[in-house]
């Protein structure tokens, strides 16, 4: 090659270079933000979900996107979280949709309804037949983006002092229990209190309630509620299967690169599956030990679940009539909850029912 073709080609892979690494640059910017958490460190499950995905979300960017976890209470309390995404305290939290029913009662869908979806379904209903989507919509109002953050699995129905024989004795019952489930039991009487879960214990133990639900063996033996109150009912018919969310700063949101919006889909579908991985895998082991410590498990029984059922269905069809957001999206929950039961019941249920009596027969 001569000289002059050699130095001109030389140049042009140097200018080529000077232009492309801005570029990069550019699409890799450092970025830290701080994720505030609904749950204390405590309950590794629930809160470990919110480090995983930051963990991911580092990674995927070596190390250019940082998201630092916070509790509960270290920036802002646990409910309220979605205030701190909304008015920007924060860039994004981790908690539950339904803790905010009190701004609008369309809010709860994203974690569990009473006799709602299951985990699976949840999944399916938000990934596949435009659950996210339409929540998202419904959180525009409110400057939020929300993505996948988890789910628990049908949870239990929880602690009690006393035991729950029929439907009359859920009348002037004191009961910690979040979302649409504490409008349901107020048409039966009960007196529902929306407490933080690092609360709840005391209440419990001092008396101030009667019963309580948090979640299911594994957490709810970390939280020692059965040490204050002996009844252990199931059940949760008021979260078959409950959802967790990332809730984003919309703003915040709208103005990563693409590549750092991939990273945390990515990392939220991470989250989402590991926890309930991590909830069906310790549960087992949770609730043997709870049994051998003496707490007494009880189905509720069907004069109860009936009630509920009366109860929550009348519920929805008074909001429905009031609220065209709610409306919308109940709806399409529930037009897909049908569906997937005339599934279910062909090979899920029927699969899961001879397997639980096979080993009942041993």
């Amino acid at each position: 090659m001569k000289r002059r073709q050699f130095l001109t080609a030389a140049g042009a892979g140097a200018a080529a270079s000077t232009i492309a690494m801005p570029a990069i640059a550019q699409s890799a910017p450092e970025i830290k933000w701080r994720l505030t958490s609904s749950f204390p460190k405590s309950l590794d499950t629930i809160y470990g979900a919110a480090e995983t995905f930051s963990k991911a979300v580092a990674e995927i960017t070596d190390n250019k996107f940082q998201i630092q976890v916070f509790a509960a209470g270290e920036i802002v309390p646990g409910l309220q979280a979605a205030d701190a995404i909304t008015n920007g305290t924060v860039e994004i939290a981790h908690t539950a949709s339904y803790y905010y029913v009190g701004k609008d009662p369309t809010f709860a869908f994203a974690t569990a309804v009473p006799f709602g979806l299951n985990a699976r379904q949840q999944n399916a209903w938000f990934m596949h037949g435009g659950g996210m989507e339409l929540m998202n919509e419904f959180y525009k109002d409110h400057n939020i983006h929300a993505l996948l953050g988890g789910n628990t699995g049908t949870q239990m129905g929880g602690w009690f002092r006393k035991e729950i024989k029929t439907a009359a004795d859920i009348n002037g019952l004191k009961m910690r229990i979040g979302g649409l489930a504490g409008r349901v039991l107020q048409k039966l009487g009960g007196v529902p209190q929306q407490i933080a879960g690092g609360d709840i214990y005391p209440a419990l133990e001092k008396g101030t309630i009667d019963g309580a639900e948090w979640v299911g063996p594994y957490d709810d033996q970390k939280l020692g509620f059965n040490k204050v109150a002996p009844f252990y009912y199931y059940p949760g018919w008021w979260e078959g299967g409950a959802a967790l969310h990332f809730f984003i700063n919309s703003e915040k949101y709208n103005a990563l690169p693409k590549a750092y919006k991939a990273a945390l889909e990515a990392a939220s579908h991470q989250a989402n599956t590991d926890m309930l991985a991590k909830y069906d895998a310790k549960n087992p082991a949770a609730l043997k030990q709870l049994l051998t410590a003496g707490t007494q498990l009880r189905p509720f029984p069907q004069e109860v679940l009936e009630a509920c059922l009366k109860a929550a269905n009348e519920l929805y069809a008074e909001e429905s009539a009031k609220n065209p957001k709610f409306k919308k999206i109940h709806d399409a929950m529930m037009a897909f909850r049908n569906d997937e039961y005339l599934w279910w019941q062909v090979a899920e249920f029927t699969f899961d029912n001879f397997m639980i009596r096979a080993r009942a027969r041993g």
